[in-house]
């Protein structure tokens, strides 16, 4: 069975309508899910850097290990193609301080993971060029964060390196062990792509999961002068746990379970869901993600 995380952003009022827990009232609400660990999210209103004094940290920590969780990752959050149009403002050099104090913060409340994210893809330069940003930037990091015990964790979600086969080419070209894979199956899914084959080739870097399950929705858009629709890109809603009809989830565990996989898997409401953002909607959620892990 799959050890779980309850990620913060779930419940940190971060899209509309959805209720806004703090900290201490969010490990609270992962106590009485029953989830084993937490993954927090790495910004206000929930564990900014910022807000990060030895004697903030202290306390977390009580409290986390007063309830007996576990702090799967930090989720962090950087996109080192950021910057382009004004590149005389050292915007990944703060980055990687940004991702060098969150390992500061990690050790000091006992998580071993901290997630990055790669780039988004911007025409202000080459692809060879934002590459490179990604590669010099995620191996600083995998070194500055080496020095507090803590690694870091690339999770597919950014433009550069989406695809897993980029994705294993950057972390190859990294070349450095403190750098893993936080691989996800909603972004191969979302491309047409079996997250399964992700798994099998990712599978000696993968050291965590996060997951949130999803439907289509058709849109469309009228022309008044044709009397008629146009086709747009179909929107994404999240539906709890087993509702999805994008995701073949049952296969994505499995080939983690083959692949030998030891880590978390995190769930997340970091989008408009279905039934709405209120408390009791978000509770039930996280219970049916608790039942579909049991069962699975």
């Amino acid at each position: 069975m799959f050890r779980t995380a309850l990620h913060s952003v779930s419940y940190a009022g971060v899209w509309a309508g959805q209720a806004r827990l703090s900290l201490s009232e969010f490990l609270e609400k992962a106590r009485q899910l029953e989830f084993e660990a937490v993954m927090l999210m790495a910004k206000r209103p929930h564990l900014s850097v910022l807000d990060a004094t030895p004697a903030y940290l202290s306390e977390i920590r009580q409290r986390v290990d007063g309830l007996g969780l576990h702090v799967a990752c930090l989720a962090g959050y950087t996109d080192f193609t950021l910057g382009t149009d004004h590149p005389e403002i050292p915007v990944r050099e703060m980055q990687i301080l940004y991702v060098r104090e969150l390992a500061r913060v990690a050790a000091a409340i006992g998580s071993p993971l901290i997630r990055v994210f790669t780039g988004y893809s911007t025409p202000l330069a080459s692809y060879d060029q934002q590459w490179g940003w990604c590669v010099d930037s995620l191996r600083e990091c995998a070194r500055q964060t080496a020095d507090f015990g803590v690694a870091i964790g690339v999770q597919n979600h950014h433009d550069n390196a989406v695809h897993h086969d980029a994705l294993l080419d950057l972390i190859q070209e990294i070349g450095h062990p403190n750098c893993k894979v936080m691989f996800d199956a909603w972004a191969p899914a979302l491309q047409g792509v079996d997250p399964v084959e992700g798994v099998r080739k990712l599978a000696p870097h993968i050291v965590h999961t996060t997951v949130a399950d999803y439907v289509r929705r058709s849109r469309f858009r009228y022309i008044p002068n044709l009397v008629n629709y146009a086709s747009e890109t179909d929107s994404i809603r999240a539906v709890p746990m087993g509702e999805g009809t994008v995701i073949d989830y049952r296969g994505f565990f499995k080939a983690l379970q083959e692949s030998g996989y030891q880590g978390y898997v995190a769930y997340e409401m970091c989008s408009a869901l279905s039934g709405g953002g209120g408390i009791e909607n978000l509770d039930r959620c996280a219970r049916k993600f608790q039942e579909f892990m049991r069962a699975n």
